[in-house]
């Protein structure tokens, strides 16, 4: 997904602002000031085989393609390692590391397969047993070469589905990885996941990240696939390290924190922004780095399935970020605007609640489908400035939505009325856009109706 290394850091001066506003309680957006991505600490790989990097090779003339290429695609983030494959799992991390080594860079890594991983949601997975696991890490440990940055078992910690025995099981586990992974390679950075700010107390954080061997790591990551303020993570931050010791650091996933987050809701919020550009050069005590560690456009489960890319979601994130954000293409359109004067090429004349007949249809079509079912997407093309849609369409032969994501929908008899989430909202003229997704009963069709 990168077609040009970008190196992750900071320049000192935006560091020693982002510092002294932390340091005098101002709230900072990660996007605040804009970032010179030139300056060099550690520099990050990025991996040219994404989800996001695919899409944008598959579909260069697509409308959202260079947003999503410059600020997802070209951008330093994780590579995860999720499937209990223990005679393959070495040749992919040597694949990973080799190919950022030869980009005189450092990979980001996601080590996500202990068993009941995610305690069975949609995340859920993992090696068989504890012995397979540790077996499989022996495997994953043995691929290193170099240095990276590795994140232990996102959610693992903090989750309480697991009895006593259990827990005392992913504690062996997780004390056993890390020993694993340092020994292997003094280069590697291991960092036990602990959740985010809105989780667990402090105090509670520090005891379970002891209890899991954080004496042996390099230190704890925090708001992984979250969305919580860098501000308010790098107090959390400190909190823990108050008890567990300044001399292990912490990482923050940046990769969606540009806006904070939406009250508590963790699963595909609207709404939201990319944050910091990957660092390893943070200018903020205690903090190691700012990493993506989720990839951007991939859901959590509710815009779609769990690490489904969806290039509507990827773009509203990045182009959410604003100017100030490092890229070469600026934004298109703002997220919110109540100012009919705005600079947004899609302000002139808007359409509030669908365009009219006249220049504008909407296509339902067949994504797979199979013996008694299909998988949908409904496109926009319209010739009119679109803020806000609302569409309707009558089944022709017994068909029925079972599930749906990007979209308020209802059906009566035959008859299915859907509207925007907000986020989605904003069609431009002169463009084609996909407003949603669906899995539907029935025969597959295909249809183009009125907007």
């Amino acid at each position: 997904m990168k077609r040009r290394q970008r190196l992750a850091a900071i320049v000192a001066g935006t560091a020693t602002a982002v510092a002294t506003a932390l340091g005098t309680g101002v709230l900072l957006s990660p996007n605040a000031g804009a970032q010179d991505v030139s300056a060099q600490a550690q520099a990050l790989w990025t991996n040219p085989n994404t989800q996001a990097a695919e899409w944008v090779a598959d579909n260069p003339n697509d409308w959202r393609a260079a947003m999503i290429g410059d600020r997802v695609a070209e951008t330093p983030a994780g590579t995860w390692f999720t499937q209990y494959n223990p005679n393959t799992i070495q040749s992919q991390v040597q694949s990973v590391v080799s190919a950022a080594a030869a980009d005189g860079a450092a990979p980001i890594m996601v080590v996500y397969n202990i068993p009941n991983r995610d305690c069975g949601g949609h995340s859920g997975g993992g090696a068989p047993d504890h012995q397979s696991y540790r077996q499989w890490v022996d495997r994953f440990a043995d691929g290193l070469s170099g240095p990276a940055y590795i994140i232990l078992e996102p959610d693992t910690l903090p989750h309480d589905c697991a009895d006593q025995n259990q827990r005392q099981q992913i504690n062996q586990s997780l004390t056993y990885a890390t020993q694993a992974i340092k020994g292997a390679d003094s280069q590697a950075k291991v960092y036990i996941d602990i959740g985010n700010s809105d989780w667990l107390a402090p105090s509670t954080a520090a005891q379970r990240l002891q209890d899991a061997g954080l004496q042996y790591a390099d230190g704890f990551a925090l708001n992984v696939s979250n969305y919580r303020t860098t501000e308010e993570t790098t107090s959390y931050a400190h909190q823990i390290q108050n008890i567990v010791g300044s001399n292990k650091g912490a990482v923050i996933d940046t990769s969606r924190n540009g806006n904070g987050p939406q009250g508590s809701e963790w699963c595909d919020p609207s709404g939201r922004a990319i944050g910091a550009y990957p660092t390893t050069s943070t200018g903020l005590s205690g903090i190691d780095a700012f990493l993506w560690v989720k990839l951007v456009g991939e859901a959590d489960g509710c815009a779609g399935s769990a690490g489904q890319f969806i290039p509507d979601l990827a773009y509203q994130l990045a182009n959410a970020a604003g100017s100030d954000w490092p890229g070469d293409v600026e934004p298109t359109d703002p997220v919110t605007t109540d100012d009919p004067t705005s600079d947004d090429p899609t302000s002139d004349d808007p359409t509030t609640g669908g365009p009219s007949e006249d220049g504008c249809t909407v296509h339902i079509e067949s994504v797979s489908s199979w013996g008694t079912g299909w998988q949908g997407k409904v496109s926009m093309t319209t010739d009119q400035a679109v803020n806000g849609w609302d569409v309707s369409w009558t089944w022709p032969s017994g068909q029925s939505i079972q599930s749906s994501w990007n979209v308020q929908l209802s059906t009566s008899g035959s008859t299915v009325n859907a509207s925007d989430v907000g986020w989605n909202g904003s069609v431009a003229a002169g463009q084609t856009k996909e407003l949603f997704g669906f899995v539907a009963q029935g025969p597959a069709v295909d249809l183009e109706v009125p907007c």
